[in-house]
């Protein structure tokens, strides 16, 4: 008795050569153009929502905003008044009402960009290096180190302040060591002498966690053979940290400082809630001063003034992105 075996059918071309199925369970290559057109089509789908509204909400909002620089409006009559490059002149130099303010806020905001960034570097890279050689308790010291980042806002804003009142616990705790010449009557944030480094203080004690992780990243990264070698040559603590250490973890510090000038330039949160801009115009910086000019200036047409003053400020962020993007290319 016999089993019959199902057979693979078989076809036979006009020269009489016998034609097996291609492999693949009869896949043709026109079959695979196909599914991968239609997998291309679904794919399209997918995303073309969250296209559309990156169209709407980001180039239509920013073509929008940049047409407006060149304008004067109040956001409230139905037309604009077309002044061309008046704004940014106005800003710059011309008017005697916009020009002192914003060149005020442009001389904070340089202080700022210049000692944030430096400070927080400072401080965040020996930080990562004692948290790095930490044998114990590293997960712990890590999350203490990362508290004020995840714990900035408006509330940790309004806790500052209350610190730096005049009868704040800076100044209980100045007067409890016998520092009492150093107290602030006015409180660090109403004397003009003190207000802008105060804040200085503040925004590179919420920098800080993010710079310091990176770091701790890179130093993870590097060869253990590359720090043995320098310890048989006799290289001590300081001298292999700053000149083999930190020379590797050199990109790093480049990112660091972009985000921290990125921030400097364009952040005024902390401003805006624990000073305002005051005393007077010493803690005004020019993200400050564009949100003023948007939207607390009541029914006065300065929209255009703030969009140019906004505009300024992208050419400045995009400036010193293409200067650190070069100066990185240039250590490679």
């Amino acid at each position: 008795m016999t089993t019959a075996h199902p057979t693979i059918p078989e076809t036979t071309g006009g020269d009489g050569a016998e034609r097996r199925p291609p492999p693949g369970g009869g896949t043709t290559p026109a079959r695979r153009r196909r599914k991968i057109r239609t997998e291309a089509v679904s794919g399209y789908l997918f995303v073309a929502p969250a296209v559309l509204l990156f169209a709407v909400m980001g180039l239509y909002t920013t073509g929008y905003g940049f047409a407006l620089s060149f304008a004067t409006w109040n956001g409230f009559t139905p037309n604009w008044k077309w002044v061309g490059f008046d704004n940014y002149a106005d800003l710059l130099w011309r008017s005697p009402v916009h020009a002192p303010p914003v060149q005020a806020a442009a001389l904070n905001t340089l202080w700022v960009m210049i000692f944030v960034p430096v400070l927080t570097i400072v401080v965040s890279f020996p930080l990562a290096i004692l948290l790095n050689q930490a044998k114990r308790l590293q997960g712990v010291l890590r999350s203490i180190y990362f508290i004020p980042y995840v714990t900035t806002g408006i509330a940790v804003y309004f806790a500052w302040r209350y610190i730096l009142q005049p009868d704040g616990a800076v100044n209980y705790l100045l007067g409890l060591l016998g520092l009492g010449s150093l107290e602030q009557p006015q409180g660090w944030l109403g004397n003009p002498d003190t207000a802008l480094a105060t804040l200085i203080v503040v925004i590179v004690w919420g920098n800080v966690p993010v710079a310091m992780l990176l770091y701790l990243t890179g130093l993870q990264s590097i060869d253990n053979s590359v720090l043995e070698a320098a310890e048989l040559d006799g290289a001590g603590w300081w001298r292999t940290n700053f000149s083999i250490v930190w020379p590797l973890l050199m990109p790093l510090t480049a990112i660091n400082t972009l985000l921290n000038l990125r921030e400097s330039l364009h952040g005024f949160q902390t401003f805006l809630v624990m000073t305002n801009g005051g005393p007077g115009q010493h803690t005004n910086v020019l993200g400050l001063e564009t949100y003023r000019l948007a939207f607390l200036e009541d029914l006065a047409p300065t929209l255009g003034l703030a969009s140019a003053l906004g505009w300024m400020l992208f050419a400045a962020a995009m400036l010193l992105a293409v200067i650190n993007l070069r100066a990185m290319r240039s250590r490679v």
